[in-house]
C-alpha cells in the first residue's frame, strides 16, 4: 500500500520546572490522547519565535521566554482522517528550550487541539501516554542530546 504523506510543520517547546515537563492534554491529529508539548503552525506573517510565545500563552495561560534552539526533527506516524486521502502525518518539528516568565496553567483554556495543561513529572511520561515529541524531550532532558534521524512509527500510536 502506497503512503500518501499530509505534512505538518509545528514550533514546539521544552519548558522543565522542578523536574516536571509543561505538556498539553492533546485532544487531535495522531497524537489524541496523549500528552503532547505546546506549540503549533505558523500563523500568516508571524515568525517561528512569536509562533512558539502565543502557542504557549493560548494552550498553557503561560508566557515565556525563549531560550534557545534546541533541533528540529521529523517524525512519520500513522494517521487517517475522514474526508482526507492520506495514510500519514509527516510531522516537522522544530524544537526551544523555554522558560516561564507568568502565568499558571490554571489559567489555560481547552482551544483547539488541546484539553489543557499540566505539569507531570519527567518519571511519569513514556511512550503509552506520551506523544513522539515529548518521548524526543524526555531524550533532550536527560542526555542533552538531540537526536536529527527521522523517526518512523508504524503501527497507529
Amino acid at each position: 500500500m502506497e503512503m500518501i504523506w499530509h505534512r505538518h510543520l509545528g514550533i514546539y517547546g521544552i519548558c522543565i520546572e522542578h523536574e516536571q515537563l509543561l505538556v498539553i492534554h492533546k485532544n487531535g491529529g495522531p497524537y489524541t490522547g496523549r500528552f503532547d508539548l505546546p506549540g503549533g503552525s505558523i500563523e500568516p506573517n508571524e515568525s517561528i519565535l512569536k509562533t512558539i510565545v502565543r502557542e504557549f500563552l493560548e494552550e498553557t495561560g503561560i508566557s515565556i521566554r525563549v531560550l534557545s534552539n534546541i533541533g528540529t526533527k521529523d517524525f512519520i506516524v500513522p494517521w487517517k482522517r475522514s474526508n482526507f486521502d492520506h495514510t500519514h502525518c509527516h510531522h516537522i518539528a522544530v524544537f526551544y528550550e523555554v522558560t516561564r516568565m507568568s502565568g499558571s496553567i490554571e489559567e489555560s483554556p481547552n482551544i483547539g487541539d488541546s484539553l489543557g495543561a499540566a505539569w507531570v513529572s519527567i518519571n511519569d511520561l513514556n511512550e503509552h501516554n506520551s506523544s513522539p515529541l515529548v518521548i524526543e524531550a524526555m531524550q533532550w532532558i536527560q542526555y542533552k542530546q538531540f537526536n536529527i534521524e527521522t523517526k518512523e512509527y508504524l503501527a497507529v500510536l
